[in-house]
């Protein structure tokens, strides 16, 4: 308790549902002997009948069960039964055009599908899933494929149907990506989703998220330190990007070696340079981070730098949480942030 809020800071928040607590802020009821996140659906307790708790382990020494409906033991979009059915879907068969037909189909209501996946995803299914056909796309494309049997690939009807989903992830039409270029994009697989990365033979530039609302207008900046030559494919810096994604989710490497190039002021790289300081499994405040790099006052413009970060990950801006301990927004979606903060737990252990 001594880490958390007042109890009756925490009981509003657990009537409110507020999602700012999720994954530091856990309640016992002793009526039931159960134990829930905060954001559970189930009936409130009366506030007397409330035990407060940092943590799920906390909570079982004590003698509570996990609940059922909010599943605390894992992140939140693994309790939901339509998510996790409909992400394994998704998984087995990527290219499937799914429809709202579908999904009555299965017995399942569209609206509802909806909004679990805006709320853990920040997106909807049908949104997961052309991106996922998009990237099948973007693989023929890379190796050179015909247009034509890059849009079949991609599962989309039209040509202009492909062409205008490209160019709302890229920032202009999959033509311009085929010739030369100084920089290459190419997409990577991780379990929190695909990631765009782009880079040349000496660094990578970006790194994000194909579903982040911010990816167009980060390579829509790249593109103007460029002059526009932003090409298909990879480097050996891409590969290494993706070897290293790949052993840090596995839990072999907390830190990142690979070569990054900022694009930003002075200030923002002064910035991301101090967030690649922070430790796998700790957290700094934005005003921690300011005093850190010598401008305590300057917590506005720190929160605004982390915010444009572009290189997701290796320049691990989900580090920074609010100074109540609250997971505050993030750019890649907050149950990514919960995701990464919890893997990087066992690096802290």
């Amino acid at each position: 308790m001594l880490d958390l809020p007042a109890a009756e800071t925490l009981y509003a928040a657990l009537l409110a549902r507020d999602p700012a607590y999720e994954g530091r802020a856990y309640v016992g009821v002793t009526t039931t002997g159960i134990f829930c996140r905060l954001t559970c659906p189930a009936r409130k307790p009366r506030p007397e009948n409330c035990r407060w708790f940092s943590d799920p382990r906390a909570a079982q020494v004590a003698g509570f069960r996990p609940c059922r409906r909010c599943w605390p033991l894992g992140p939140t979009a693994e309790g939901d039964k339509v998510v996790t059915r409909l992400t394994a879907l998704l998984d087995e068969d990527p290219a499937r055009r799914w429809t709202e037909g579908d999904l009555l189909a299965m017995g399942l209501d569209p609206s509802t599908v909806r909004r679990a996946f805006r709320r853990h995803f920040g997106q909807s299914f049908l949104q997961m899933a052309r991106a996922a056909r998009l990237r099948g796309g973007m693989q023929t494309l890379t190796k050179g494929a015909a247009m034509i049997e890059a849009q079949l690939d991609a599962g989309f009807d039209s040509a202009s149907g492909f062409r205008n989903a490209f160019a709302r992830l890229f920032g202009h039409p999959p033509h311009r990506m085929r010739g030369g270029a100084d920089l290459r994009a190419d997409w990577i697989d991780t379990p929190l989703g695909g990631m765009i990365a782009i880079a040349d033979d000496a660094a990578l530039h970006l790194l994000e998220f194909i579903d982040r609302k911010a990816l167009p207008e980060g390579l829509h900046k790249l593109s103007g330190h460029v002059d526009g030559r932003i090409g298909l494919g990879r480097s050996a810096v891409t590969d290494q990007v993706e070897t290293e994604l790949a052993a840090y989710f596995a839990g072999r490497q907390p830190r990142f070696s690979v070569p990054v190039a900022l694009h930003g002021t002075e200030f923002q790289r002064r910035v991301w340079q101090r967030l690649r300081t922070i430790p796998a499994g700790e957290t700094r405040s934005y005003a921690g981070l300011a005093a850190e790099i010598g401008q305590p006052t300057a917590t506005r413009a720190v929160a605004r730098a982390n915010a444009t970060n572009r290189i997701a990950l290796v320049v691990p801006c989900h580090r920074v949480i609010g100074a109540d301990g609250s997971l505050t927004g993030y750019a890649g979606g907050l149950w990514r942030k919960e995701k990464l903060i919890e893997v990087e737990h066992a690096y802290a252990a």
